[in-house]
């Protein structure tokens, strides 16, 4: 779903070696410790690119428990839920059910720079199942969490991804796919 800009989809997340990407209760404080490259580890570069931002609501809820003020206040948030009328959308989120290619779509159409799929797993299993996912820029992070919120959680349609480049920060390595 490329649109005439060049804009992509980019699934953009950190996992553990065992492929996951939060604790089981959605928790990601397992991140604080990791020896990166002193930085943001390349963060700020990306979201340089980012043009609007699509999260799923428990992926919402974490990201209010790790900061004060929402860190996407400048771009367009859209956070997807089954109940949209359960929530009170602000200035800086959209709470919507719309179907994902029509989201994708206007997503694209209400700013310049690529669309983050920020998380989580049910939704890029969602993504995937309907071929909405063109990038994925995965940190792998050296650490085994023995369980947790998977990254492909079960039922994931099977898919192919071609490794682009990669990038080693610190302990961490960035890999730079394109989904085909």
């Amino acid at each position: 779903m490329n649109d005439a800009n060049g804009n992509q989809v980019v699934l953009y997340i950190a996992m553990s070696l065992d492929g996951y990407i939060a604790l089981p209760d959605g928790s990601v404080d397992w991140l604080h410790d990791v020896k990166g490259d002193g930085g943001d580890n390349g963060y700020a570069e990306f979201y340089d690119t980012v043009g609007s931002v699509i999260m799923g609501r428990q992926t919402y809820d974490e990201v209010l428990t790790l900061t004060e003020e929402f860190p996407y206040a400048g771009k367009p948030c859209f956070v997807v839920t089954r109940t949209p009328s359960a929530h009170q959308s602000t200035p800086h989120v959209e709470f919507t059910g719309e179907p994902l290619s029509d989201l994708v779509r206007r997503a694209k159409e209400q700013s310049t720079g690529s669309v983050w799929l920020a998380g989580g797993g049910k939704l890029v299993q969602a993504f995937m199942h309907e071929g909405l996912l063109e990038e994925a820029v995965i940190a792998v992070i050296p650490k085994v969490l023995g369980r947790g919120i998977p990254l492909f959680p079960e039922g994931t349609v099977p898919g192919m991804f071609e490794l682009s480049r990669m990038e080693r920060r610190g302990d961490i390595a960035l890999l730079y796919y394109r989904i085909q």
